[in-house]
């Protein structure tokens, strides 16, 4: 640790920045404890807590050391490539395509999370990004009862989720293709609601819960050999 940077002890707790926040979730993903990138970036891992927990604004040569310990990039860490696609990294030299089982794309849909729903809207194939959990056999997400995703019901759609990891060039995707319906029974809707983990985030008025009994659910996974694969565990 340089000596510009300040003993957390000596600061105000204070809400957790958006950097915090970035960093923390960046090494969890990678599957690395608070400790192990501490030593990575030659800091302490009090400071390391402060950086994620406080309100710090560290310096640029310890976010140099952050980023390469974490695998990704200062502009990533501050939320500078966020409105850009996915997908800007190289490919890789000799990347590893891998068909995933059932039982691999379900740990990767996990409890919940943020994927993109087919459907025909209006005569036309649309694609619409949906908040969706998992209860049971069942993949569900709220919908607004006129809105795009809502006309998924009483067809058969398809749901993917995926992610990239842009540092490495490699990532996963899921697809699951099922009917999907409208859900009307309220015993049903209020398991749904217990098993939600958020609400949309595109905010209120979607109360509409779309249920999708999955028919066939498949992936791949493509890795680049040696590179290191993020923990699939969800917090």
């Amino acid at each position: 640790m340089t000596s510009k940077e300040p003993d957390p002890r000596s600061e105000p707790v204070r809400a957790r920045s958006v950097l915090g926040r970035r960093i923390a979730l960046r090494r969890q993903q990678l599957g690395l404890t608070r400790e192990e990138v501490a030593v990575r970036a030659a800091a302490a891992p009090g400071y390391l807590q402060y950086v994620e927990e406080g309100a710090a604004e560290p310096g640029i040569g310890f976010m140099l050391r952050l980023a390469g310990a974490l695998d990704t990039t200062v502009a990533g860490l501050v939320g500078g490539t966020t409105e850009r696609p996915t997908g800007f990294g190289k490919a890789a030299a000799h990347p590893e395509v891998r068909v995933l089982s059932a039982a691999e794309c379900r740990e990767r849909l996990s409890t919940h999370g943020v994927g993109r729903v087919a459907v025909t809207s209006d005569d036309a194939p649309a694609v619409f990004p949906v908040n969706y959990t998992v209860a049971g056999e069942l993949i569900a997400y709220r919908a607004a009862p006129q809105a795009g995703p809502a006309a998924a019901a009483g067809q058969e759609v398809a749901l993917e989720v995926d992610h990239i990891d842009e540092g490495f060039s490699q990532g996963w995707r899921v697809l699951v293709v099922g009917r999907a319906h409208a859900v009307t029974d309220s015993y049903e809707s209020r398991r749904l609601e217990e098993h939600a983990h958020t609400g949309p985030w595109v905010g209120g008025g979607r109360h509409q819960w779309i249920a999708i009994h999955p028919t066939r659910i498949t992936g791949r996974r493509i890795r680049v050999m040696g590179a290191h694969t993020p923990s699939t565990t969800t917090s």
